[in-house]
């Protein structure tokens, strides 16, 4: 058995165990993608009858953590248009991408095609105030960064993480693609932009090893040329339209 047969079957277990009335459930993730450690979690995505309540819970089952996204039938479609909204698509991609566990009556088929559509019609586009804003807050950390000297590394790598974070999240949302947090953002990243994605990436990590700041700046400021450009003076934010 390898080790995605293996986390399928901890996986298939846990349900039977902990919601025997589940009318069906998904393994996600990496242990889904055969990409799981020893210290992975299983993320499983499981459907309960609407007597049930929609909730995330964290468990531990025979010595090994479990995240789980427990979604009543009715449920669904509301929470896949909340998934949606924050252009990350955690649980959509989950029902897409992962391995079905049981679907005693093709609640997960179903649900899965629901994914798949809201999928294919991509995260939302930011709106002009939050790409606006965006650009902005992009603008500052990047110009910090560029200020901080290498003897203030602990400043120096805060500021290079904000920086990576927020111009991933002004470029996925400028290529129309969806984004990702934790490990998820560089695959994201490199799927949204291969060639930017990769040379933010590689910035970052010359801050990191080097204590450079100029490679990640640089791509940081072709980032924001694609959006309009670095946005300093004129940029306004009300608190109330």
């Amino acid at each position: 058995m390898n080790d995605q047969d293996a986390c399928a079957a901890q996986a298939t277990d846990l349900v039977a165990a902990h919601f025997p009335h589940a009318l069906g459930a998904v393994l996600g993730g990496s242990a889904a993608q055969g990409r799981a450690t020893p210290s992975s979690d299983l993320d499983v995505a499981v459907l309960l009858p609407d007597s049930d309540t929609s909730r995330r819970e964290v468990i531990r089952h025979n010595g090994r953590l479990a995240e789980l996204f427990l979604n009543t039938l009715a449920d669904v479609p509301e929470f896949f248009e909340w998934d949606r909204a924050r252009r990350r698509g955690t649980v959509l991609f989950m029902y897409d991408q992962g391995l079905t566990l049981t679907d005693p009556h093709g609640h997960v088929s179903r649900t899965r095609e629901q994914a798949r559509a809201l999928i294919a019609t991509g995260p939302p586009m930011l709106t002009h105030t939050e790409r606006e804003q965006s650009r902005y807050s992009l603008t500052c950390y990047m110009d910090d960064l560029r200020d901080t000297p290498a003897a203030d590394r602990h400043e120096q790598l805060v500021l290079a993480d904000f920086t990576l974070r927020e111009a991933a999240h002004l470029l996925t949302a400028h290529r129309g693609a969806w984004t990702g947090i934790g490990k998820w953002l560089p695959r994201r990243l490199l799927s949204a932009d291969p060639a930017l994605g990769k040379a933010l990436l590689q910035g970052h990590r010359a801050v990191a090893e080097h204590a450079d700041p100029m490679p990640l700046v640089t791509t940081a400021e072709q980032v924001l040329d694609l959006v309009g450009g670095p946005q300093r003076e004129g940029y306004a934010h009300f608190w109330r339209n």
